[in-house]
């Protein structure tokens, strides 16, 4: 697995390149900002970026919104110390599959690249997120099951946690979202969290 760290921390990018350099077949390249980590995807093609989000010339989230327009199969997970619910909404509907507190141990770290790169998205435990109500706008065609169902789905939750949390069958769940993609016109679940980010407030 190809990947590239972008951080304003010397000290961190080169803890976290030696801690995933360990893993079999993964190579890491770093970056200081968010610039220097889209002219890597140019050159690298990784399969993932680990990004902060407060960087010097290019901030997280803007180098996010740049590598996923211009390079849309790399995947970007947030790896930073920030739990603002605003920092959160913002990195998603810039098209991050994930968002990491530094603070998750190595092995967690490497569990959730490992799950990113198998298409999952991954919220750090520590990520409060926060169940916003829907814009009426955006979602004035859902029930309110659906409507709880989506916000969960936002957060990253499987169906099976999902399931667990509001007392239901995971086929019930299921085919809720089913029911939330036809509703809304989307495809997947990734879709479904931007689209909840980006309208939810």
């Amino acid at each position: 697995m190809k990947l590239i760290i972008a951080d304003d921390d010397g000290l961190i990018r080169d803890s976290l390149k030696m801690m995933l350099e360990l893993q079999d077949g993964w190579t890491a390249r770093t970056a200081a900002n968010g610039d220097e980590a889209f002219s890597l995807c140019a050159e690298e093609q990784p399969d993932i970026v680990l990004m902060d989000i407060r960087m010097p010339v290019c901030d997280g989230v803007r180098a996010t919104e740049k590598i996923k327009s211009a390079f849309p199969e790399v995947k970007v997970v947030m790896l930073t110390t920030f739990t603002d619910d605003g920092y959160i909404a913002a990195a998603i509907g810039a098209g991050a599959e994930g968002y990491l507190l530094k603070s998750t141990p190595a092995d967690g770290i490497i569990e959730r690249i490992r799950a990113v790169g198998k298409g999952a998205q991954v919220f750090d435990k520590g990520v409060k997120l926060a169940v916003r109500k829907a814009a009426p706008e955006a979602f004035g065609e859902l029930t309110e099951r659906e409507n709880e169902v989506l916000a969960l789905v936002a957060t990253g939750l499987s169906n099976g946690e999902i399931a667990a949390k509001l007392y239901l069958s995971q086929g019930t769940v299921r085919n809720t979202v089913s029911s939330v993609l036809e509703k809304l016109g989307l495809r997947d679940r990734t879709q479904l969290a931007v689209h909840y980010w980006k309208n939810a407030r």
